[in-house]
């Protein structure tokens, strides 16, 4: 249920995607006045699987989210999910399992069916469409006012703004007080595919993936196999990489879309000689695969915030996807941030102090795992110390998860409302 609203202090999200749209609804629920602006013409997502985490299912659990998302999908869905590791080459032999916690349950699922699940839950006159942001100034010099402006001559003021507006953020100049520059090609490229398992199997595709995800490991490449719709689809991601130029270093040509579809001559042709599940899965992808050229935000950002204008998910994180954790970071991002500015003590006048505490909260845990992202992908390919070396793999990587699945979300909580009354920021002593 809804608390009433109770704040003196209104907040505008730019940004309706995964981590907009949960801010949105938790500030709903904590009574915070909030309205939501999205770009596009209705709520949507671009891309096909999103990988929850079992930080992530804690998340939603605890905004009242989880069961809107469990209606959508096969509970089996939720479960925990494992991960088998195949060397991609010669016969497809398993490397390793990874067998995850048992608490650590977690989803796969269509990014359109999650979105599906929770727009219901907003109440729709706090959703605005066709509104791109194109900048935020402020009202008056010594007003805590802000103005969002968009693309279609209209404005709107505001007390707090939030940037959910994904990688391409229009508000992360704001927060950088600077053209924005921190958008990088990640020498990394991923072909995309939803692929029916009837189909595998008729191509003589051996490999078990119903149950748990797989990733065929190899020499700067890899492939991510996870089951949706109940193991029916299975979502396909195979990645290229190189690993002799640092991130950043090289552009894509100009006019080159992020996102393209291509020949699957060129996707067989980068996987050529590889094994023969890997031949088999390449019968079953889509004539024109699409082709995502990976940017991520980089060099990390110093604050997540300035002023009363702060950035959740990947307008102030975007990472590669190597552990399936960016959805999460997100939802880690939004849980916060509301909790904090739902939070009884907080108001007008101290918006900034709490504001600075969630970035200091969430900006060190949200680069690490950036970094772990990046880390893990180099394991996938074989250029990490150890090279294709099983137990080297096992041990990496099992730290990695473990880190960013067993997080205690609501020990941040704490520690962010401690840190605010030892400032002075809160002086009372409810929570």
């Amino acid at each position: 249920m809804d608390t009433p609203p109770n704040k003196d202090f209104e907040v505008a999200i730019v940004g309706g995607g995964v981590s907009g749209l949960v801010c949105a609804i938790a500030l709903q629920r904590a009574g915070v006045p909030v309205q939501l602006f999205e770009a596009a013409a209705a709520f949507g997502e671009i891309g096909a699987g999103i990988g929850l985490g079992s930080n992530a299912v804690r998340v939603l659990k605890a905004v009242g989210l989880l069961d809107e998302v469990l209606k959508k999908i096969h509970p089996s869905e939720l479960r925990t999910r494992g991960f088998i590791y195949y060397n991609g080459l010669g016969d497809n032999q398993e490397v390793f399992a990874y067998d995850a916690h048992p608490e650590d349950k977690g989803i796969g699922m269509h990014r359109a069916i999650f979105l599906e699940a929770l727009v219901p839950v907003l109440e729709p006159q706090r959703a605005h469409f066709n509104k791109r942001c194109t900048s935020i100034v402020r009202c008056a010099q010594g007003s805590r006012r802000l103005v969002i402006n968009f693309q279609d001559g209209t404005s709107h003021e505001t007390d707090v703004v939030i940037g959910a507006d994904g990688i391409k953020s229009a508000v992360r100049s704001f927060v950088l007080d600077a053209p924005d520059d921190r958008v990088a090609f990640s020498n990394t490229v991923a072909y995309r595919g939803l692929v029916p398992y009837k189909d595998l199997q008729e191509a003589g595709f051996k490999t078990p993936v119903v149950q748990d995800p797989a990733c065929f490991v190899g020499p700067s490449k890899h492939f991510i196999l996870f089951p949706i719709k109940n193991g029916e689809v299975i979502n396909v991601v195979a990645f290229v990489a190189r690993y002799d130029i640092p991130i950043g270093s090289e552009k894509l040509p100009p006019g080159t879309p992020w996102v393209e579809t291509v020949p699957k001559e060129a996707m067989e042709k980068e996987y050529e000689g590889w094994g023969p599940d890997i031949a088999a899965l390449m019968k079953c992808m889509p004539e024109t695969p699409s082709k995502w050229s990976i940017h991520v935000v980089h060099p990390p950002l110093d604050s997540f915030v300035k002023g009363h204008v702060a950035l959740i998910g990947d307008a102030a994180h975007a990472m590669l996807p190597h552990l399936g954790a960016g959805a999460g970071q997100g939802l880690e991002d939004a849980y916060i941030i509301s909790r904090l500015l739902g939070h009884p003590e907080t108001q007008g006048d101290n918006l900034e102090a709490v504001l600075e505490t969630y970035s200091r909260i969430r900006r060190p845990r949200a680069q690490m795992v950036w970094s772990m992202s990046r880390a893990a992908g180099a394991v996938y390919d074989w250029q990490g110390a150890g090279g294709s070396d099983a137990e080297f793999m096992r041990e990496e990587l099992r730290s990695h998860y473990d880190y960013v699945w067993q997080h205690d979300i609501e020990a941040d909580v704490e520690h962010a409302i401690s840190e605010l009354r030892t400032k002075g920021a809160y002086v009372a002593h409810s929570v």
